[in-house]
C-alpha cells in the first residue's frame, strides 16, 4: 500500500488547486479522478473559453445557508491572486462584460496552467481511478480504488455537485459526508434554464432563439441581462441567475422594457398602432407574438383611440409579465448545484471537518454556490487553496 501525505479526490478546479497548494508546501500529494479526462468542466466552461474569475468578487455574489462562510477563503486567495497566476503563465485574457474574465484562446490554457503547477508541486494525478471505499484509520485514511489501495494522513474531497452528469458528476462527496456523520442540505439544480408548461410552450414556440434585454425578479432578487426563448422554455443569463433563487411553485416577474416609461411612450406615439410601436422596440417576431398573445384586441388600433386604463394595462403586462415556470431543465444542463454539505460542519479557515480530523471538503460539494460570471470558479480556487494550506 502506497503511503501519501494527502489524497485529493476529484481533479476539477477545486481539486487541482488543492493539490498544487498542498504540493507547494512539500507534502506528497496524489489526486484521484474516476473520469477518463481531468478538468472536463473547465474545458467546457465559458463556451470553451473558461470564465475563470471576475474583477468584482463580493460575498454578496455567493449563496449559502451561512452567507458569511465564504468570506475568509475569498479574502485569503483573491481574484487578483488567480489573475497573477494566469499572467505568470502568459495566458491572454479579456473582460467580456460585468467584470467577467475569459481566455482569449481556449479553456485548455487554464487547465494546462493548473496541470503545470501541479507538476511543479510534484503532485501525482491518476485518472480512470474509481474510489470504492474509504475508511478512517489511526494514522488517517485508507482509500480503496480500482487501481489499488492507498493510505494518507489527510483527505480532500473535491468531487463537485450533481450538475452535468455526462461530465462525470456524481453524489459521491455527499455520500461520503453522510458516511462520516456530516449534515448534507437538500440540493437542487441552479444556474439552469426554466421549462414552461405545454400551453406556454405552444404560445412562445415561434420565438425559439429570440433574446431580449430584460429584468427578471423572484423572491426579492433581480437580474438584468438577456433572456432567451428556447423550444423548452426560457434561458439566457438573467434566467440562469434567477434560477438560483427560485423554488418550485414560485412566480417569476419579467420586465421586457426596463428603460422605458411605457405609458409615456404610447402617449407620444398616439398616431401609431401598438403593433408598430412594439416592432420599433423588439424584433418583428417578438413584437408580433406579444401582440397576438396579449394585445390582440388593441394591436392594430391607433393609440389615440386606446383608453388610459388600457395603456396602463399594456404597460403592466410588458413590465411585470408574471408566470410560474413548469420546472427547470435539471442537473442535465445546470451549471452548478445549490445546497450540499452544511458549512456548519466545516471550518471556514481550514475547510477541515469539525467531526473528522484530517477530512477536508472544498468547492461545489459544500453548500456554497454563486452567480454566473466567474464566481463559482473563484470559489473553487479560493477554497482549494485555503484547504491546501492546512491538509
Amino acid at each position: 500500500m502506497d503511503k501519501i501525505d494527502v489524497i485529493v479526490i476529484g481533479a476539477g478546479a477545486a481539486g487541482l488547486m488543492s493539490a498544487l497548494s498542498v504540493g507547494n508546501r512539500g507534502r506528497k500529494v496524489l489526486v484521484l479522478d474516476h473520469s477518463n479526462k481531468v478538468g472536463k468542466k473547465i474545458l467546457m466552461s465559458g463556451g470553451g473559453r473558461c470564465n475563470f474569475t471576475n474583477y468584482d468578487i463580493q460575498p454578496e455574489n455567493y449563496i449559502s445557508q451561512n452567507p458569511h462562510f465564504c468570506k475568509s477563503a475569498l479574502s485569503r486567495y483573491t481574484q487578483w491572486d488567480f489573475i497573477a497566476l494566469v499572467e505568470k503563465h502568459g495566458i491572454a485574457y479579456h473582460e467580456k462584460k460585468l467584470g467577467q474574465l475569459f481566455c482569449d484562446n481556449k479553456s485548455k490554457d487554464i487547465l494546462n496552467m493548473l496541470l503545470d503547477e501541479c507538476n511543479q508541486a510534484k503532485a501525482t494525478i491518476r485518472d480512470h481511478c474509481g474510489v470504492e471505499k474509504i475508511t478512517k484509520t489511526e494514522q488517517g485514511f485508507k482509500v480503496k480504488t480500482n487501481q489499488g489501495d492507498f493510505s494518507c494522513e489527510s483527505l480532500v474531497i473535491a468531487t463537485g455537485g450533481l450538475s452535468i452528469p455526462k461530465m462525470g458528476a456524481t453524489g459521491f462527496g455527499y455520500e461520503l459526508a453522510k458516511q462520516f456523520g456530516l449534515e448534507v442540505l437538500a440540493t437542487q439544480a441552479a444556474l439552469v434554464p426554466f421549462t414552461l408548461n405545454d400551453r406556454m410552450k405552444v404560445d412562445f414556440s415561434a420565438l425559439s432563439g429570440t433574446s431580449v434585454d430584460a429584468i427578471v425578479t423572484c423572491n426579492g432578487q433581480s437580474f438584468r441581462e438577456n433572456i432567451l426563448f428556447t423550444h423548452r422554455g426560457l434561458s439566457g443569463p438573467a434566467i440562469l441567475q434567477i434560477s438560483s433563487y427560485w423554488n418550485q411553485g414560485d412566480t417569476i416577474t419579467i420586465d421586457l422594457m426596463p428603460d422605458c416609461n411605457v405609458v409615456e411612450l404610447l402617449n407620444t406615439n398616439s398616431k401609431k398602432q401598438l403593433n408598430t410601436v412594439l416592432n420599433e422596440i423588439f424584433s418583428k417576431k417578438l413584437a408580433n407574438t406579444l401582440c397576438e398573445l396579449w394585445f390582440e384586441r388593441l394591436a392594430f388600433k391607433a393609440l389615440a383611440e386606446v383608453s388610459k386604463q388600457s395603456k396602463e394595462q399594456i404597460a403592466k403586462q410588458l413590465t411585470s409579465w408574471q408566470f410560474k415556470p413548469n420546472g427547470t431543465e435539471g442537473y442535465r444542463t445546470a451549471e452548478v448545484t445549490r445546497g450540499g454539505i452544511d458549512t456548519d460542519e466545516v471550518s471556514s479557515k481550514t475547510f477541515e471537518s469539525k467531526k473528522v480530523k484530517g477530512l477536508y471538503f472544498v468547492g461545489e460539494v459544500l453548500d456554497v454556490s454563486a452567480h454566473l460570471g466567474g464566481y463559482n470558479f473563484q470559489w473553487a480556487w479560493s477554497s482549494g487553496f485555503a484547504a491546501g494550506q492546512f491538509a
